[in-house]
């Protein structure tokens, strides 16, 4: 039996290495003659780094830069063979998993130090970069990105803003003047885990603030500073994103740097696949397991396992997506797919994060034999 093990990360509890670990000894233990390839994966943000070491020819490159709270810190890209382009990953720097839960502010975080990763490679010859936009702790439009390439965002009175999205609101001017040229020339591909506008009942700050510590309050400021952001860009460079897909990505990065870039927001777990080959390697397998910590209606925008059960159906492939927690039981239109909750109804929260490794392994452990029973 030809089995392709392929999860996401469970956040907070686990990482993709580590759920593709459980997984691959757990199908051992059932199908100790099978084959089990296993690729633990992103969908473009966390854990991208992980999956392009393993599969493609790069090396990792370490440099100085800065957290979301501007705090020092030493973070790695990876540059591909070629030595022309790069994958820069912005959790590394700007992510919620790089604060405590006690240090989350949504309205001074910033990517600045994402900014500075890319001067980094910029000044070494970087002629592309895919910067990975998942897991991020910031609001800010990726206005910390441009400012940090040189540009500037002004209030009426033409004084730089803070950093962060909480006084965008407040944005007069955008002035690119001084705008690193090298980041001009450069092409920049985007990928996104999620295809949010950037504002809106489905925008940025109305979904995803929340999580990274904003009040009600903060999440209607933060608003206002999207729709102020989104009428400033128009008016001075005629671009309307105000609808974009993906513009809500990564607090509104994708939204960002699609205007004043000129970035092309795509799928992160397509370019990812594309890179390894993934639509071949699915094609060989008898089954497919993957999986995520939250599985929801925001899984449907992109995320990780369902471009795996979508690619799985296509190939014929049955596919299990195995998750921490389902709000969803079924993706319509994918027949060969059965999503399977591995907490225990009577767990909190807590208790599902401790005990993460062994609800894992005792799901799989019993779909497989289930598997195993029914086959002919």
């Amino acid at each position: 039996m030809e089995i392709l093990v392929i999860p996401d990360s469970f956040k907070g509890s686990l990482s993709a290495v580590e759920v593709a670990q459980v997984m691959a000894k757990t199908i051992k233990k059932v199908f100790p003659g099978s084959n089990c390839l296993s690729i633990p994966f992103s969908d473009g943000g966390e854990g991208a780094l992980n999956v392009l070491a393993s599969n493609i020819k790069g090396t990792f490159v370490e440099c100085s830069t800065y957290d979301a709270l501007k705090r020092p810190i030493k973070a790695p890209y990876f540059s591909f063979e070629n030595e022309k382009s790069v994958w820069i990953e912005l959790s590394q720097t700007a992510g919620i998993t790089q604060l405590k839960k006690s240090e989350l502010q949504p309205l001074k975080t910033s990517t600045w130090g994402t900014g500075k990763m890319i001067k980094d490679a910029l000044s070494v010859g970087c002629k592309t970069i895919y910067l990975g936009i998942g897991g991020s702790a910031t609001q800010d439009l990726g206005t910390g990105i441009i400012s940090a390439l040189g540009g500037r965002f002004l209030d009426e009175n033409d004084k730089e803003l803070p950093e962060g999205g909480g006084e965008l609101y407040r944005l007069k001017k955008i002035d690119l003047s001084n705008l690193s040229k090298e980041a001009i020339r450069c092409k920049w591909v985007i990928a996104c885990d999620v295809q949010n506008p950037l504002t809106g009942k489905n925008g940025t700050a109305k979904i995803y603030a929340k999580q990274k510590g904003a009040s009600d309050k903060d999440i209607e400021l933060l608003e206002k500073g999207g729709k102020r952001f989104i009428k400033v860009v128009k008016k001075q460079f005629g671009r309307d994103i105000n609808t974009l897909k993906c513009g809500g990505a990564a607090g509104g990065v994708g939204a960002g740097l699609y205007a004043l870039l000129n970035a092309s927001l795509e799928n992160g777990f397509e370019i990812l696949a594309e890179q390894i080959d993934l639509s071949k390697k699915i094609t060989k397998m008898d089954l497919i397991i993957t999986g995520e910590g939250s599985f929801d209606k925001q899984s449907f925008f992109g995320k990780l396992p369902t471009q795996v059960a979508t690619l799985s159906q296509k190939k014929g492939v049955p596919c299990l997506i195995i998750v921490g927690k389902a709000r969803v039981k079924k993706i319509e239109g994918l027949n060969m797919c059965k999503i399977i909750e591995c907490t225990p109804t009577d767990s909190s929260i807590d208790e599902a994060m401790k005990n993460a490794k062994s609800n894992l392994e005792q799901t799989i452990t019993k779909e497989l034999y289930q598997i195993k029973n029914n086959k002919p």
